[in-house]
């Protein structure tokens, strides 16, 4: 695929192909979706996987938040999301574990929305899975260890949406998930805005760019 060629999300089944594809070597594919909060990033994961089916599983960076307990009562509190609330550390091992295939099922954290804490060994990946998944906002970050990340990658794919709709699609989010509207909104135009200003930052190290409407 062509260097930031825009996409249209409506063509998961053309991009599952070409995954689908790429995964006849025999050796796993590793694909990261990175983009800002609320950018849709899950969506287009899901819409892949139900392309692929069973030789696909997704594996989410959000599974490894740093646990409410960790960070309660510090200023990392009062910023959840950015990119030193994560342990990437934990992430690395697992990417490095999912590369080698050495295990026959290597089990990874997902986190829970309303719960907003991870949950440890909720994902499973066995060995046969020939193509992964893994999307999150800091997957092209190129500070520190982040930029070990881009190494696992085969390719890595970036998910860009229109900051109006998504802020909008952010409130709704953190309403749902049990948020006070104004606390919400807040929310999605303080930290969450901060952090998606990182993010755009880091596109242009994308192989493609995935430009939903």
């Amino acid at each position: 695929m062509n260097h930031l060629q825009p996409v249209n999300p409506g063509n998961t089944a053309q991009l599952a192909e070409h995954l689908r594809r790429r995964a006849l070597s025999g050796n796993r594919l590793i694909v990261g979706l990175a983009g800002p909060p609320g950018a849709g990033k899950s969506t287009i994961a899901e819409g892949l996987r139900r392309h692929l089916g069973r030789e696909c599983a997704i594996v989410p960076m959000d599974g490894f938040h740093l646990a409410n307990a960790i960070i309660e009562g510090t200023e990392l509190r009062e910023r959840k999301g950015a990119i030193d609330t994560f342990d990437v550390g934990g992430y690395l091992s697992l990417l490095a574990r999912l590369r080698l295939n050495e295990e026959d099922v290597i089990y990874a954290p997902t986190y829970r929305r309303g719960l907003e804490e991870p949950i440890a060994a909720s994902i499973a990946v066995p060995r046969l899975t020939e193509i992964v998944i893994t999307e999150g906002n800091y997957l092209l970050a190129g500070d520190g260890p982040w930029a070990r990340v881009r190494s696992y990658l085969d390719e890595a794919w970036f998910v860009e949406l229109p900051s109006e709709t998504r802020i909008s699609r952010l409130i709704q989010r953190h309403v749902d998930s049990g948020m006070e509207p104004a606390a919400a909104e807040a929310w999605a135009k303080g930290p969450d805005e901060a952090n998606a200003k990182y993010v755009e930052s880091t596109k242009a190290s994308a192989d493609l760019i995935i430009t939903c409407p």
